[in-house]
């Protein structure tokens, strides 16, 4: 009986001692709480303002433009070669409107990355930290599917895996898959 106790034991220790701690967080919404995040919002927003402002000039100027040229084809007051050049200079004004706007993008995103890079940094030592600190495996990312945010060191496996499939160690050089 007190063998059979000890081995109950045992199995019970070995169970808890091998039982692994998984956690999950939302982390756009950990993200979205941090005060740095709102700081980050309140520039990127007087940005996009500012930005958004000069295209509007942009496009009223356009707007302009072409309301007059409108009225100028219809009075007779150009000749076709004038009309063509001013089709031509319209076009080309549309064409750096257009441009602004995707200009008007990419800086956006950029600027976005660039505020956003140290709050996100943050969030990920914290977690980091924190899951280090309670003994979890792996956290995972619930805000996106199969997301891990943290997961202990582990032994990369691709050196067996290669080794039971048969497959070389390094990729072959163009020169030997010729031969």
């Amino acid at each position: 009986m007190k063998k059979f106790l000890f081995v109950l034991l045992l199995a019970t220790f070995a169970a808890s001692a091998s039982a692994q701690k998984y956690g999950h967080l939302n982390f756009g919404n950990l993200v979205a709480l941090m005060p740095e995040t709102k700081a980050a919002d309140d520039e990127l927003k007087k940005l996009q303002t500012d930005l958004v402002a000069k295209g509007e000039e942009m496009a009223k100027a356009f707007q302009e433009r072409y309301v007059k040229a409108l009225q100028d084809v219809q009075s007779g007051a150009l000749s076709p070669l004038q009309q063509q050049q001013l089709q031509d200079t319209l076009e080309t004004q549309r064409q750096a409107i257009a441009a602004y706007e995707q200009q008007i993008t990419q800086e956006l995103q950029s600027k976005r990355e660039e505020l956003l890079k140290p709050v996100i940094d943050k969030a990920e030592k914290a977690i980091d930290e924190i899951a280090k600190a309670n003994g979890y495996v792996l956290i995972f990312d619930t805000s996106i599917f199969n997301a891990i945010l943290f997961a202990q060191e582990t032994d990369d496996i691709m050196p067996l895996l290669k080794a039971k499939l048969g497959l070389p160690d390094k990729p072959a050089s163009t020169a030997e898959k010729k031969e």
